[in-house]
């Protein structure tokens, strides 16, 4: 199953992605007409400062078992097997911060939302944009991030991706670090043959 992955050494906080998701939760999916929305619609995700002109997005992991549904008393957050996403259902929510508290990576967030007009407040998360995943569309942040931070794939493609930049990572500093080629000659070698 895919799921947007975090690249938070790419992320420049530009905070795109904010406005995106932002827009794609609003009941016109339109950035000028979504301000004019009785419920203004809010993001999902959050972009937190780093630093050295970095920036990390933090989104929900849809955990499973998710810590946020195992304590959720109505039983408003459910997972999806099928998209492998853990949802929330507004009109079950009744805001008492459970889920919140519960979250080890703090995503929850508070706010009204144009799916349940009546209430003042429920809990919000990504939910990877089912209406653009039916429509065979990326997520709204990953169509927007134009620097790579946010990309669309499977775990398997996360994890490989990763390790391709761990290896890359460890492979420049032996290349220009003298008492570490000086140690290791063969491996340093097989690196240069290999580039």
């Amino acid at each position: 199953m895919k799921t947007v992955i975090v690249v938070p050494e790419k992320c420049v906080g530009c905070k795109q992605c904010l406005i995106a998701c932002a827009v794609e939760h609003s009941q016109s999916k339109n950035l000028f007409a979504s301000l004019s929305e009785q419920v203004q619609p809010r993001p999902r995700l959050r972009v937190y400062p780093g630093t050295h002109h970095f920036a990390f997005v933090n989104k929900c992991r849809h955990c499973d078992p998710a810590p946020c549904q195992l304590v959720c008393m109505p039983g408003a957050i459910s997972h999806d097997p099928v998209r492998g996403t853990t949802d929330i259902d507004p009109h079950r929510c009744i805001s008492c911060g459970m889920c919140a508290m519960a979250c080890p990576f703090g995503v929850l967030r508070f706010a009204a939302t144009p799916a349940a007009p009546e209430k003042k407040s429920v809990a919000l998360k990504c939910d990877q944009c089912p209406d653009r995943e039916k429509a065979g569309r990326l997520p709204a942040c990953v169509e927007v991030c134009k620097v790579g931070a946010l990309l669309y794939g499977t775990m398997e493609e996360a994890m490989a991706m990763k390790g391709l930049r761990v290896s890359r990572s460890v492979f420049a500093s032996l290349q220009g670090t003298e008492g570490v080629a000086t140690a290791a000659p063969p491996l340093i070698r097989l690196w240069r043959q290999l580039s």
